[in-house]
């Protein structure tokens, strides 16, 4: 057992070695030798967890995709959906924050090179987390919440305006007043834009710098 916990390590430290590699110094620096040195283990480990170096790359993907539908699967599910809108927000920059080099990766914000994904399905690796995001505006719709419209159209748009706040918040562009000063006001805004009352939409957005909350 504890050798299987050892090598369950050494397989987050290769992920987390080649993300950082990709997202500071692009593809060409992701290397056998690079990766072992910043995994801190044998040139060997990288082909015991990962047949290639390709596929090393393809799981860093993986991996922040998976983080990511994990961190948000964790958000819990009230009576009222604007409520869980704000939490997976939430979740989203907090998982970012947690893994910027994955982040990064996961995103296409690092160049892959030779390694970046070339079929539908490997652009679709973050599916299931969207899904999150469309099934909670579905429910917004049907509480009446946000007016009537494609559950889809709307978690396009607030996906897009949440991603590029935190592609800029994880550069560091906001400082430490940020989710207060931007994120909220551009959150409530859109919610505003999509039906929701005004007054509601902010009492439920305000969540995001709840003290209680997981720290942004």
């Amino acid at each position: 057992m504890a050798e299987r916990r050892t090598d369950s390590t050494v397989r987050v430290r290769l992920l987390e070695g080649a993300a950082r590699l990709l997202a500071e110094e692009g593809p060409s620096a992701l290397t056998l030798r690079r990766v072992a040195t910043e995994a801190g283990t044998s040139t060997m480990g990288v082909y015991t967890h990962f047949g290639s170096m390709a596929d090393l790359a393809d799981a860093v993907v993986t991996e922040g995709f998976a983080r990511l539908a994990a961190r948000l699967a964790e958000v819990p599910r009230t009576d009222n959906a604007i409520t869980d809108l704000a939490g997976l927000a939430r979740a989203y920059l907090v998982n970012a924050r947690q893994n910027p080099h994955l982040y990064a990766v996961m995103f296409g914000t690092a160049p892959l090179g030779m390694y970046r994904p070339q079929t539908a399905d490997e652009r679709k690796r973050g599916r299931h987390a969207f899904e999150e995001i469309v099934e909670t505006c579905g429910h917004a719709v049907k509480q009446r919440r946000l007016r009537p419209a494609d559950p889809l159209a709307i978690a396009s748009q607030l996906w897009t305006a949440m991603h590029g706040y935190v592609m800029a918040d994880v550069g560091g562009y906001f400082g430490e007043d940020g989710t207060e000063h931007v994120l909220v006001p551009m959150l409530v805004t859109m919610l505003s834009g999509l039906g929701a009352d005004p007054d509601t939409a902010l009492a439920s957005i305000k969540t995001l710098t709840a003290t209680d909350a997981t720290p942004l």
